[in-house]
């Protein structure tokens, strides 16, 4: 009989995703943010085990929605749109998010008393604009921004996580290891992201032939075959020291921008599984969360909202986007773009994972702030186009 109430609750969930995201993307509010409400509801109402609280469990479920996530961004990319916008998009995955990290990093330590270390790991953990929420937001409403904007913000979604995710990684072994040689930290910096663009390059090439070639005697055996280049991707990366996250970006649009076999119903296979895979990220992560501790950090939360969206993220694209031809309205669009999603909730959970003194507090903080972002960025995206006068008819 459980069994056949999680069947029941699973396929509400699901078809519950298909017309709520209908609903939403009229009036403008992401559907992922309803699904991390109902995950919130369902742990309140103690549906769900307590043994989903098993941090490196829901981080290895996370990282795995994020691979599916981010591979299928790539594969929907189009490297000719891309072209005009790699210098500016790049700039802001890099250069924005360090600066991005810094601001939040050092403001929470001189406004909030928090430890420098641990808010330098906060800032870097909230520093990057998410790949799903941008995707989900661009598709649903149908936007198209004039001079290739979108494009940059996609771009940039999709490449930023690496960044940040070394800069998690790095503040992470600095507590842990106080006499860590900053020497180290650069060494292993360069060599994750050298290492995840030659394996990223070297299995998209590698995968886009095979993919090309290969003759199955089922077509559903296509997208299984697809689905494991995405696993490969991230995993031998990761093995060897370099960035998976990258590796499976850059894999992904080598193989979306080549001629594989029944390519779109691949791509179809693939869009529905990432948006599956966001449906269940968010129930997640709201399962994983207690509203007592959300409403105990609100205070905190709204003031490094405030400080992400008119202050750390205007100065990090205006340092960016310096050397770039890019007119003020189109900077202050892609600055008010810089949305937050899944992927700095889920780089909440490595503090958690290696128990780092005040993780509970950076993950509720996390969270809140992500809310914030999606519910006030999110819903007046299409809005903000339009009066910047950049919404594309």
């Amino acid at each position: 009989m459980e069994h056949n109430l999680i069947f029941l609750a699973i396929g509400l969930l699901l078809i519950g995703s298909v017309f709520l995201s209908r609903f939403t993307s009229k009036i403008g509010i992401p559907t992922l943010v309803v699904f991390l409400v109902i995950g919130i509801s369902l742990d309140t109402s103690n549906l769900i085990s307590s043994t989903v609280h098993n941090y490196e469990l829901v981080q290895t479920i996370s990282i795995f929605a994020l691979i599916m996530i981010m591979f299928s961004g790539g594969l929907d990319t189009e490297v000719k749109l891309m072209k005009p916008i790699v210098k500016p998009g790049l700039s802001l995955s890099t250069v924005g998010v360090v600066i991005t990290a810094f601001i939040i990093g050092i403001v929470v330590h001189l406004m909030l008393g928090l430890d420098l270390m641990l808010s330098l790991l906060l800032g870097s953990i909230i520093s990057s604009t998410d790949a799903a929420a941008v995707f989900s937001i661009f598709k649903t409403q149908n936007m198209k921004i004039k001079n290739n904007l979108d494009s940059m913000l996609e771009l940039e979604s999709g490449t930023n996580d690496p960044m940040a995710y070394i800069l998690v990684i790095s503040f992470i072994e600095l507590i842990t290891v106080p006499n860590l040689a900053i020497s180290t930290l650069v060494i292993h910096f360069i060599q994750s992201l050298v290492l995840g663009v030659i394996f990223g390059f070297v299995l998209g090439k590698f995968f886009a032939k095979i993919l090309a070639k290969i003759h199955l005697a089922v077509d559903g055996l296509y997208p299984v075959l697809l689905l494991s280049t995405a696993i490969l991707s991230f995993s031998v990366s990761e093995f060897v020291g370099g960035n998976g996250f990258l590796a499976v970006y850059l894999a992904a649009l080598i193989i979306g921008n080549s001629n594989i076999k029944n390519k779109e119903s691949q791509m179809s296979f693939f869009e529905g599984f990432a948006w599956l895979m966001q449906v269940a990220l968010f129930i997640l992560l709201g399962v994983f969360t207690t509203p007592s501790e959300l409403f105990s950090v609100l205070i905190p939360a709204v003031f490094i909202s405030i400080l992400i969206i008119f202050v750390a993220r205007p100065i990090a694209v205006l340092i960016s986007l310096a050397p770039f031809n890019v007119d003020v309205n189109s900077k202050a669009f892609v600055s008010w773009a810089g949305i937050k999603g899944a992927v700095p909730i889920v780089f909440a959970f490595y503090p958690l994972v290696y128990q780092i003194p005040g993780a509970n507090l950076m993950f509720n903080i996390v969270l809140v702030t992500t809310c914030i972002s999606v519910l006030l960025q999110g819903s007046t995206l299409k809005f903000m186009a339009k009066r910047f006068n950049l919404l594309d008819d």
